[in-house]
Order: structure tokens, then sequence, then C-alpha cells
């Protein structure tokens, strides 16, 4: 099967600022109780997806385009480019801010704890 994909556009992702577009790759249905989300993940320049905690799944992001700043449990900031993995593990926190002036963009994979 091949499907188009749908863009999905958020204001203010968990607290963040303006708008972030999810693609989906697949849905929770198609995840089959393992996850609850895969998708690409556009963050304009300046805007962000809020701090937020993972309770029951993890989540890593696979940066594909930009930059952007991760912001880790411990409230660390680092700067990631493509090819760079952040990983969430279950019960941590993080956020993910675009502070450039081009898009950001990475692939989102939230896992559910088994």
């Amino acid at each position: 099967m091949v499907r188009k994909n749908e863009a999905v556009v958020k204001e203010n992702l968990r607290g963040g600022k303006g708008n972030v577009t999810l693609y989906p790759i697949l849905s929770p249905e198609e995840l089959m109780g393992h996850g609850s989300m895969y998708a690409r993940v556009v963050i304009p320049a300046h805007c962000s997806i809020g701090w937020h905690q993972h309770v029951g799944n993890t989540e890593p992001y696979y940066i594909i385009k930009g930059e952007g700043v991760f912001v880790d449990n411990d409230e660390s900031r680092t700067v990631v480019h493509p090819g760079d993995i952040c990983t969430i593990a279950c019960g941590e926190w993080h956020s993910m801010e675009n502070n450039s002036e081009e898009d950001l963009e990475m692939i989102a994979l939230v896992i559910n704890e088994g």
C-alpha cells in the first residue's frame, strides 16, 4: 500500500512556541500497541516543542535537517545537527528548540514501555 502523507499542524505543542507540523509515518493503530507516534516532525524557525515528561514510553529523535537545541532531562542544552540521535528514557523530561532561521526536521518515534 502507498498513501499520501497528511500534515498535522500543532500549535504550542507541549507548551512550546509557535507551530510544529507532524507528518505521520504510521498511525497508532499501525503501531499495534507498541507506540503512539512515528512521524517526521518539522519545527519552523524560532518555534519549539515544550518541556514535557515521558511516562510509560520512550522517544528517540533522529535529526534529518537543520539545527536545533535539545534540552535533556537534566536541563543541559545540546546543539544538534543532521545524523544526531536524541534519546528520552521512560520518566524523563525534554524539549526541542529551533533557534535558527531554517526549518528543523527530525523523525520521532514514541515507543510504549514493555
